[in-house]
């Protein structure tokens, strides 16, 4: 006997919008990491703010430049593993990756550490920030990084982050 077309249909459109609801569970659990907590604080760097700037520029100097150095150049070799297996720390001019994410998953990245943010295992000496600096302090260090760039990577970067 033949199987009643309807039925087939059926359990193929049953499983087609299982497949659906769960790939949209999975991408909204996904992308609720990158609402703040806080629900005060935005997440958006401010590179022609002065006083972001300013204050980005002491927070980066006190707790960045040890690894990314003073002018954003990252350790030599940064595209390479050292002798211990962790990758160098990479520039945050226009020449390293730092401009291809957004602002958010930078702030993040930066708070809570890549490991958690991303939930795996990546051994790095990235430090993770969320007891050492404010959310402010986060936004202007990195606020202060991208003052550097050049203007069309900051218009790259500002399109990036309004989509």
């Amino acid at each position: 006997m033949e199987k009643p077309v309807i039925k087939i249909f059926t359990k193929k459109w049953i499983l087609a919008s299982s497949l659906f609801l769960l790939m949209a569970v999975i991408l909204l659990s996904y992308f609720n990491k990158l609402v703040s907590s806080d629900p005060k604080i935005v997440i958006r760097l401010e590179p022609n703010n002065l006083n972001m700037v300013s204050l980005g520029e002491l927070v980066y100097k006190e707790n960045c430049a040890g690894c990314h150095g003073l002018t954003l150049k990252g350790q030599k070799n940064w595209k390479e593993r050292d002798a211990d297996g962790y990758m160098p720390a990479p520039p945050h001019d226009e020449t390293g990756h730092t401009w291809h994410h957004s602002d958010q998953y930078l702030f993040y990245i930066t708070k809570y550490g890549i490991e958690k943010f991303l939930e795996l295992d990546y051994p790095n000496n990235m430090p993770i920030y969320e007891q050492v600096l404010t959310d402010t302090e986060i936004l202007a260090s990195l606020s202060y990084i991208k003052s550097k760039w050049p203007e069309h990577i900051q218009r790259m970067h500002d399109e990036m982050n309004s989509n």
